[in-house]
């Protein structure tokens, strides 16, 4: 069983009846979001690894930097 704040029910009750979507569904969403965010933050972080087949990129990442953030827009080829 789950208490909730009466304040928070009547928002869902009305945002159900706006939507055309029971409480329960709008319930299940909130806790399938919750769980989702839990796990995110308990499993390490996996990032892919990403090849340019440039070998000198990242000894111009500052330059790419600069031209990005510093307002030196150029295209580049």
């Amino acid at each position: 069983m789950v208490y909730a704040d009466a304040d928070d029910l009547a928002v869902l009750k009305a945002a159900a009846a706006r939507s055309d979507v029971s409480e329960a569904e709008i319930i299940r969403n909130a806790i399938h979001l919750a769980a989702q965010r839990v796990r995110r933050r308990s499993e390490p972080l996996r990032l892919r690894r990403f090849a340019s087949g440039d070998p000198s990129l990242a000894e111009r990442v500052d330059e790419f930097l600069a031209d990005d953030f510093g307002g030196g827009h150029q295209e580049r080829s």
